[in-house]
């Protein structure tokens, strides 16, 4: 029981280990996989997508954001995750499935679907016999709904979603299996044309707020990695030849012992924690964009330029395919940039 108690904290330690956040909030949240930012846009812009989100990553990053959306929009990304590195990692990977809906006189109805697999990994008993491979994964669905409470201005939004998190078989009849099951809501916020100002717009989200989580009993149990995301955009040009945006955000995971509520307050006591991005985009004829940012994680040590690059393709006036590739720098422990493509359709 204990050699099997060790397996499982070792796999939190792992993806701890390979998670862009802060040491603090690294120590006490799981499962980390929620934190992942999906979307080659949004990682070529330095993780600064928050007050962005007009596709449907809105609902990860956004949700609120869905509620300016008109048209059903589906989106695809996969990340290989920590190539490079060694030790294992290099079959590892993260996926993300978006999809959101108007509906007349309703609202915005979203749906996503995100999922980290970590790949395989070699069971061993307590003298080191091999028992065979097992795999490893993580994955969360959130259904999500907004609304458009003042028109062209103010959206308000929120998720709720389903955990699964699988990190390592038992290895007897008395062991658990290293896994935990829960859920967790986002609440979220979207201003346009903040003070009057036409093309500035504001977000406020804070994502993952439920109860904890366990994996092994009640006594080790671990809070969820409840963030808050605060971002700003600008529309710096809007020409029939091209547009230019720029964007801001700072996020914050409010991880700690104390009880669910408590941490709305107690967990802003490392404001060093605190994580920045900046990025900008700008658009050629609606048909090239390119992307460049930069992200700032001084506690994850994990901090540098981002690129990316995107295509769009607009026929019949009424369908869109996008396709993109995204660069961000994933830290000392892989030297080098993590490397994210994305597809998406609209109609």
């Amino acid at each position: 029981m204990f050699r099997n108690t060790r397996m499982i904290q070792a796999a939190v330690l792992m993806i701890a280990l390979i998670a862009p956040l802060g040491l603090s909030a690294i120590s006490q949240a799981a499962p980390l996989f929620l934190t992942f930012e999906p979307g080659a846009r949004a990682n070529g812009m330095g993780r600064a997508y928050t007050a962005i989100a007009d596709d449907a990553y809105a609902g990860w990053w956004n949700p609120a954001a869905m509620a300016f959306n008109r048209k059903t929009q589906l989106t695809a990304t996969h990340m290989p995750w920590m190539v490079g590195a060694g030790a294992g990692f290099d079959d590892m990977f993260h996926q993300y499935y978006g999809w959101n809906q108007y509906f007349d006189g309703i609202g915005n109805l979203g749906a996503h679907i995100t999922w980290l697999d970590a790949g395989t990994q070699m069971q061993m008993d307590e003298v080191g016999n091999e028992l065979g491979e097992f795999h490893t994964f993580e994955a969360a669905f959130a259904m999500g709904y907004a609304y458009e409470m003042v028109p062209d201005k103010i959206g308000l939004g929120g998720n709720f979603k389903i955990i699964y998190s699988y990190l390592a078989p038992g290895t007897g009849n008395t062991d658990s299996e290293g896994k935990t099951f829960g859920y967790a809501f986002d609440l979220a916020s979207k201003f346009k044309d903040v003070a009057g100002l036409e093309g500035l717009d504001a977000a406020a989200v804070i994502q993952n707020i439920g109860p904890n989580v366990t994996y092994v009993n009640e006594a080790q149990s671990d809070p969820l990695p409840m963030t808050i995301r605060l971002g700003a955009a600008y529309q710096v040009l809007d020409s029939q030849m091209g547009r230019m945006k720029v964007s801001v955000e700072a996020s914050k995971i409010l991880a700690n012992e104390d009880p669910l509520f408590q941490r709305f307050i107690t967990g802003f006591e490392h404001m060093d924690e605190t994580i920045y991005g900046a990025g900008g985009e700008y658009t050629y004829l609606d048909l090239i964009t390119m992307r460049a940012g930069y992200f700032y994680d001084k506690a994850g040590e994990v901090t540098g330029p981002s690129f990316g690059a995107g295509f769009q393709y607009s026929f019949s006036q009424r369908y869109k395919l996008t396709a993109d590739f995204g660069l961000i720098w994933g830290g000392k422990l892989i030297n080098d940039y993590n490397k994210i493509f994305s597809l998406g359709f609209e109609f």
